[in-house]
């Protein structure tokens, strides 16, 4: 086993969902909030890069963050300062959204609103309803950051759009969200994001620990100095240099990754 660095600078950086989270929860493990305030009392700076939109307050103030990526890397915020933000040109969310899935759900995502449709009937999903939202018909095209499919045929419209714009980037579509794919625009995934936040933040990409758990996570993993795989999906175990059962792991790890940063 690989042990990951424990010198400064040093950068963590966390995905939300079964990481350093519950699945679809809104809350950090309080044991994991205690270390995760050990380590940057040490001088660890932390980033969260997740494909939500918006990271709950909560898990925002137990990380207390140095930078945030949402979307899965497509907006960055550095010292709570937009950074950088990728948007999708005309062409390509014309052809994303040119789908074959009848009834699929889609949701489109910008900086402050979000734009879907609820068929008649169907309620839509609660944390849907704590966003600014509207009707897709009011969405404007120049300011789309992600695409979001909730479809039982998602892997066959992945599948074509690999083929016709390979530029994008797709994740999902595949365990452990066979029912929901995600796109967003050339360039914008995790990988790039912890890249860039190293790059500003000023430590080395080999001084990166990075901790995923899904396939959007894989180019993160695949970037960091040291990549921590959270559960046990196949797909990232290549790249992992460690791996612990699930997001509750997290406090003892970073522990004692606190431990040897106070080593003499």
């Amino acid at each position: 086993m690989t042990q990951p660095p424990a010198t400064l600078p040093l950068l963590v950086a966390f995905d939300l969902d079964g990481t350093l989270i519950a699945e679809g929860g809104r809350e950090v493990p309080p044991a994991t909030a205690e270390a995760l305030a050990r380590v940057k009392a040490l001088g660890v700076q932390v980033a969260l890069i997740t494909g939500r939109d918006l990271p709950p307050d909560a898990v925002r103030d137990a990380a207390q963050p140095d930078a945030v990526a949402t979307n899965n890397g497509g907006r960055i915020e550095i010292g709570g300062t937009l950074h950088q933000e990728s948007r999708f040109g005309p062409g390509d969310l014309d052809a994303v959204l040119a789908h074959e899935l009848d009834d699929a759900r889609i949701v489109l995502f910008a900086a402050d609103c979000i734009y879907f449709d609820i068929p008649e009937g169907v309620q839509p999903e609660p944390w849907m309803l704590l966003r600014t939202h509207k009707t897709l018909a009011e969405a404007p095209s120049e300011e789309i950051l992600k695409v979001g499919f909730y479809h039982s045929g998602v892997a066959d419209l992945a599948g074509r759009l690999r083929r016709s714009h390979p530029h994008l980037v797709l994740t999902g579509a595949q365990a452990p969200y066979p029912h929901f794919l995600t796109v967003t625009p050339d360039g914008a995934h995790k990988g790039a994001a912890l890249t860039l936040i190293a790059e500003a933040l000023k430590v080395p990409l080999e001084h990166t620990i990075a901790f995923g758990d899904s396939d959007n996570d894989e180019a993160m993993l695949e970037v960091a100095g040291h990549a921590v795989q959270v559960g046990t999906l196949p797909l990232l175990a290549r790249h992992a240099h460690q791996q612990l059962p699930d997001h509750l792991a997290l406090a003892e790890y970073l522990n004692g990754l606190a431990d040897r940063l106070e080593k003499p």
